[in-house]
């Protein structure tokens, strides 16, 4: 099943996306850790800026956030997937140190897959055919229909069994570290963020039943997605 929501724009989406953010939150169990993995791209610094101006630091107790995919590059660096949810949402919100778990980029590719997928066995608990089960992943979908660092024409992906893999992106900053396929399928919830007009035609194709973009993929691997979007399709 795939829930699909309209809003007017980016803005409206990024406040509803907060709000529905914190009510998830609010109906965990505070003893366990929570898991989210937050994206990068343009919209996950509106909802960040929603998120601090709605939230409690207390509200985040006991979440852990980890990454759907990561640059390789350093993490002061402005393409860091990770400084820009440290400068968004960490800092204001006061995060504990403790419970962010980002991709090492300054080790070797291959230590820094192996730590971030050790690691997010560890907090997540519980695992379905050797992946760990993510409670909230976000994503950001491009013109091409990729998620996270997957994109079109990388067989592999669609192959590998890998909780995270290193690959090279069409676009600069070009060596990612990416959630497989088969994480994204076991995650509890995954909510897709498709902002901007030009995506428009991206999510159709992905929505299709024959669709075979990543994003499609995604879709076809999930009983439940949530798609949430600041365009007419």
């Amino acid at each position: 099943m795939i829930g699909c929501t309209v809003f007017e724009d980016k803005h409206e989406l990024a406040r509803h996306t907060a709000a529905q953010w914190l009510e998830r939150l609010a109906k965990r169990d505070a003893g366990q850790p929570f898991t989210v993995a937050l994206s990068g791209g343009r919209i996950p610094r509106l909802l960040y800026e929603s998120v601090v101006a709605l939230a409690r630091p207390s509200e985040f107790d006991n979440v852990h956030f980890f990454w759907g995919d990561e640059r390789v590059v350093p993490p002061t660096d402005d393409e860091s997937n990770f400084k820009l949810a440290d400068l968004g949402l960490f800092r204001p919100l006061q995060t504990p140190l403790g419970q962010l778990h980002r991709v090492q980029t300054e080790r070797s590719e291959t230590e820094a897959v192996q730590l971030a997928t050790d690691e997010l066995k560890q907090f997540t608990g519980s695992q379905v055919d050797d992946q760990p089960v993510i409670d909230l992943v976000f994503l950001g979908m491009g013109d091409d229909a990729h998620v996270a660092s997957l994109f079109p024409g990388d067989t592999e992906a669609v192959e590998s069994r890998a909780v995270y893999r290193a690959v090279t992106g069409p676009k600069p900053p070009p060596r990612r570290i990416t959630l497989g396929y088969p994480a994204l399928a076991a995650a509890r919830e995954v909510w897709v963020l498709a902002s901007g007009e030009g995506k428009a035609g991206a999510l159709r194709g992905s929505l299709a039943k024959d669709g075979d973009t990543p994003l499609a993929r995604v879709l076809q691997s999930r009983d439940q997605t949530e798609i949430l979007t600041d365009f007419e399709m």
